[in-house]
């Protein structure tokens, strides 16, 4: 590592940060949702808007999709020969709670020692309760409110004070009545994206006046539902009950232990009795193994969590069951696989011996192994297989298609439509070989890359969507940061050990390989960079941060490397601050495209990250703007943002955030760590940040040891998922 000679003007002393506030989230980036991990995200699409559009947006398609994907999901649950035994042999605490289920499943309240005293006896077994049809998320409402509806909320909200601005919104959440609704339970105007719980509380006691009291039931349950909907921000599909009812505390809710089975009661939440493992870690639990009483003193953890996500968590366990147990179709005979495999090299003939025989293969590695699963793709269509691949992100599309193809193997793919496609655009039907009669996806084999991305409801469609006798591969980079929404699909897998997995053994090149494969481990050495591939700019303070950034970028890249600004990518922990993405953009835009802004903060040629949806990001320029709205290119594909949805899915893209830049390269990439960010750093935010450079790193440091302590000290936050234990009761660990 080399250290830039360069020095500047002492600069004033740095501003006071501004609060970092996630867009679509509702909460700053320094607060955490409950035990959760505070995470970069990309804005939030609103949920509907004025008029219907002609046609559908990208967006528009992806949420249709999701809905006819998420529908065939339920049926295919319905269909189950037999109920699914839950709670078995379990006492105390996790027997009462499964009692109060199903005393609300026979219309009954629970019992108020649900949450309080132990049980006298264990509970007998009981199927799971049948759940309700889960209601459509926000960003899902199908229809666009009527204007009378908006109307009539707007005058609600604004009698009682709160912003009419949200009027769209909550008749679309709330749908028909929804001015109703709200004035019979004014908190559920938490359910709408960005709104808090004192905010709601300010617009109850508007609505309610004396009678807004803080032990009202229908405040508990309503910031309970809040309080999971921000655990869900935070990657957790689920919660434990002692977490849940600590944060209920903090938001001033008198009675947690009320508020929990008031929400179990009403039908909001659902509680889940999970047994602990007792025989050593990555073990599962021996049935018929041991007696009665050690069964109904095994310990459990109690967790509560919204019907989404548990769904989502059933379907994608169920999903990856029936790939696992089911025969891959026989496509090639098995001595066409036998020579394919022995014709590559390494872990790629690894991958192709894996994938001939199994279901479900998992590949772990840097950006260097991605030639693996591109040997595999062509190998398996030169064999006749219906084989796709599927990135995060257009870019990583396109950089998957560019790597070398080998010319010992025939490439049936060589036409005008390559087997390559977003996972969004998969699952809209935008790209890709489209569905069967059957609605499954018209092909033998999915690689998936990018899986660290991949969160639970987006697996779970994924995984239903493939026809039986389908081969799935998800490939990735264990050590980047995990998906932007709940779960840790990846990492469960990767935990449970149910299926092959095939790790890399082909390095990332060069110093900056070399440097983030150190930091994978926990290390961060210094590396030997004859040619700049790696330099740290040294700052004070934010201010200086700021300018030395907007320096290396116009002027000391492009005029030592030989890298454009253009291709230069500036990442920072977060979006405020003194030295957050919207400063460093602001700065940047300055010297690389002046101008007044006069496109709702946007002139022709800016450089943009557009969200179609929460935890997507797509890079691109703007390109003009008018009636229609403001026209984008998003890697060589032509966007048109209406005007209404320009402020909350649109940004500058000269700096983004880790979580923005996940699944994407760029020629050279400058890292900016000030002296306030130092509480955001982890291993895997370095690991990502600093991975995302192709051939040079600049890294602007004011946070001292803060990065050598993160690195070797902080691993990601854990997230509480149930997908492991689901997947132990289906399926046994190959060791």
């Amino acid at each position: 590592m080399s250290t830039d000679p360069e020095t500047t003007e002492t600069d004033p002393p740095p501003r006071k940060p501004e609060d970092r506030t996630e867009a679509g989230t509702g909460r700053t980036e320094g607060e955490s949702a409950p035990g959760g991990e505070d995470r970069d995200a990309g804005p939030a699409t609103p949920s509907g808007g004025d008029a219907a559009a002609p046609e559908l947006s990208e967006a528009e398609a992806e949420l249709a999709a999701q809905r006819v994907e998420r529908e065939r999901i339920e049926r295919r649950k319905a269909q189950k020969t037999g109920p699914i035994e839950a709670g078995a042999k379990l006492g105390g605490k996790a027997a009462d709670l499964l009692a109060a289920v199903r005393a609300v499943e026979s219309g009954e309240k629970p019992v108020s020692s649900a949450f309080r005293e132990p049980a006298p006896a264990p509970r007998r077994p009981a199927p799971e309760p049948e759940r309700r049809t889960r209601p459509l998320a926000p960003q899902e409402a199908a229809a666009v409110p009527g204007t009378e509806l908006v109307a009539t909320v707007r005058a609600l909200l604004a009698e009682a004070g709160a912003p009419d601005t949200l009027a769209p919104q909550v008749a679309a959440v709330l749908g028909e009545g929804a001015d109703t609704h709200l004035r019979a339970d004014p908190w559920q105007l938490l359910r709408i994206t960005g709104v808090r719980p004192e905010q709601a509380d300010g617009f109850a006691r508007a609505l309610l006046g004396p009678e807004c009291r803080p032990d009202d039931e229908r405040r508990a349950r309503a910031v309970t539902v809040w309080l999971l909907e921000q655990a869900a921000l935070a990657g957790h599909t689920a919660l434990e009950v002692p977490v849940l009812e600590a944060a209920l505390a903090q938001r001033s809710v008198p009675d947690p232990d009320a508020a929990v089975q008031s929400s179990i009661a009403e039908g909001e939440v659902l509680v889940f009795q999970d047994a602990l493992e007792t025989s050593g870690p990555g073990s599962a639990p021996v049935e018929g193994a041991a007696g009665a009483s050690e069964d109904e003193n095994r310990p459990v953890r109690v967790l509560i969590g919204l019907e989404r996500y548990a769904l989502a968590e059933e379907s994608l366990a169920d999903g990856l069951a029936r790939l696992i147990n089911s025969v891959p179709k026989e496509n090639g005979a098995a001595d066409d696989w036998a020579q394919a495999a022995r014709s590559a090299a390494g872990a790629a003939g690894e991958l192709i011996r894996a994938v001939a025989d199994h279901g479900l293969v998992l590949h772990t590695g840097g950006e260097a192994s991605r030639i693996e699963p591109a040997t595999l793709l062509q190998a398996a269509r030169g064999l006749g297989v219906r084989a796709w691949a599927a990135t995060h992100s257009p870019a990583g599309r396109d950089m998957f298609a560019a790597l070398p193809a080998r010319p010992d193997l025939p490439d049936a793919a060589a036409t005008t439509h390559p087997p390559l496609a977003t996972v969004a655009g998969l699952l809209s039907g935008t790209e890709g070989p489209g569905r069967d009669a059957d609605g499954a996806l018209d092909l033998d084999l999915l690689i998936v890359l990018d899986a660290p991305q991949l969160d639970v409801e987006t697996a779970a469609l994924l995984t239903e969507s493939l026809p039986d006798g389908a081969r799935l591969v998800l490939s990735g980079d264990p050590g980047v940061l995990w998906s932007a929404g709940p779960g840790r699909v990846f990492a469960d897998l990767l935990a449970a050990r149910v299926c092959p997995q095939i790790v890399s053994r082909t390095p990332d090149p060069g110093p900056i390989g070399e440097l983030v494969s150190s930091i994978g481990i926990g290390e961060l050495p210094q590396v030997d960079a004859p040619g700049k591939e790696v330099v740290i700019v040294p700052v004070r303070d934010a201010p200086e941060a700021v300018h030395r950034t907007v320096q290396l970028v116009v002027d000391s890249v492009p005029r030592a490397i030989g890298v454009p600004s253009q291709e230069t990518q500036v990442i920072t922990p977060g979006h405020g601050g003194a030295a957050g993405t919207r400063a460093l953009n602001a700065a940047l835009k300055e010297r690389l495209n002046p101008g007044p802004g006069r496109f709702g903060g946007f002139d022709t040629g800016d450089r943009i990250a557009y969200s179609p949806a929460p935890g997507r990001t797509l890079p691109g320029h703007v390109v003009k703007a008018d009636a229609e709205g403001l026209h984008l290119e998003c890697s060589g594909a032509s966007v048109v943002v209406p005007k209404e949805r320009v402020e909350q899915s649109v940004r500058h893209g000269w700096a983004l955030t880790a979580h923005q830049a996940v699944g994407q390269r760029w020629p050279a990439v400058v890292v900016v760590l000030p002296g306030d960010a130092a509480q955001a750093l982890s291993r895997p935010w370095v690991y990502t940040a600093f991975g995302r450079a192709g051939r040079h790193l600049s890294v602007v440091h004011g946070v001292e040891q803060a990065l050598p302590r993160a690195v070797a000290e902080i691993p990601a936050k854990p997230r509480t998922t149930r997908l492991p234990l689901l997947l132990r009761g289906q399926l046994p660990a190959t060791g």
